[in-house]
């Protein structure tokens, strides 16, 4: 008899199975010690550059320099977006 399907056996089941549990049960990104460099922080809010430099000398978002580079964190970009979002979708009384 000719037997089209392939046949998992037990062993490669559990193989599987623990694989699986590897990929899912890795540890996340810890984004919270990540730096973003002004380019990036500029495609994230999706503004130039020039944008995202003016906003770090109005203060509005803080940044610091390392050599000649200047760096955000992580949480500065995201509580300025969300900063952004409110401001957006204030209601106009």
């Amino acid at each position: 008899m000719d037997n089209t399907h392939l046949l998992i056996q037990s062993s490669d089941l559990k193989e599987v199975k623990s694989l699986l549990n590897q990929i899912l049960n890795r540890p996340k990104e810890d984004l919270s010690q990540k730096l973003y460099t002004v380019k990036e922080a500029s495609s994230l809010f999706k503004v130039t550059e020039l944008t995202v430099r003016n906003k770090i000398k109005a203060g509005e978002i803080k940044a610091f320099k390392i050599g000649d580079s200047v760096r955000i964190k992580h949480e500065e970009i995201f509580n300025s977006l969300q900063e952004v979002k409110s401001i957006k979708y204030k209601r106009k009384a």
